[in-house]
């Protein structure tokens, strides 16, 4: 299997290759305003440091969120766009599993709490169990409307340790693990989400509720 996988879901713009046993190439940039600018230079650049030519992938998986909708709907279109383009399938993964499992890889054990920022002062977040399987979430809230949590990891968490007094790294997913973690469930057998966006909560953009009239009658 030759895997390419990203995520913009973050204010981290980041790809990696996997070839089924190890990563080959990652990449890591955080710009939370330029997901769309920096996000194909970075496929190209793993690509090339990996020495895959597009047309040998196998599959590719994105970051599905939760995340904030404009950085969010960038590295969607991209798979989509990709997969269509070169016949490939395109995996989902939840954006807080790859985190979480990015954190058990670092040494990270017992039960804790993966959490993002979303902004608004809130985070989207979801708890994982011993063994890093999801147990709740993903969802969006406040802070202190959440229990205290003890051990937990992400921007998110770092962000208010009022209700997440143990946060800790990672901050923001690495591609690295998000490869890892859809070659692992894909390896047992089991199915990985829909390339389909989680946002959690509607855009901040709204259409206006109300036009006032600017011709006559």
């Amino acid at each position: 299997m030759l895997l390419l996988a990203f995520d913009t879901a973050t204010p981290a713009v980041t790809a990696a290759v996997h070839d089924g046993s190890a990563v080959l190439a990652q990449t890591y940039q955080v710009d939370a305003r330029r997901h769309g600018e920096l996000l194909l230079p970075a496929i190209g650049r793993v690509l090339a440091e990996a020495g895959v030519d597009k047309r040998e992938l196998t599959a590719l998986a994105v970051g599905v969120g939760p995340g904030p909708y404009t950085g969010l709907r960038v590295g969607l279109a991209t798979a989509a766009a990709l997969g269509h383009a070169l016949g490939l399938p395109v995996h989902g993964v939840c954006t807080l599993d790859a985190i979480a499992h990015q954190a058990r890889a670092e040494g990270l054990t017992g039960p804790f709490t993966a959490a993002t920022d979303a902004r608004r002062k809130e985070v989207y977040w979801a708890d994982y169990d011993a063994q890093g399987r999801r147990v709740e979430g993903p969802a969006v809230d406040r802070p202190g409307e959440l229990a205290v949590r003890e051990v937990s990891v992400g921007a998110g968490a770092l962000l208010y340790p009022a209700t997440f007094p143990g946060a800790h790294g990672p901050e923001h997913l690495s591609a690295g693990a998000l490869a890892d973690f859809a070659i692992t469930e894909l390896a047992a057998g089991r199915e990985l989400l829909e390339p389909l966006p989680l946002y959690l909560r509607r855009p901040d953009a709204q259409v206006p509720a109300g036009y006032k009239a600017v011709l006559p009658a």
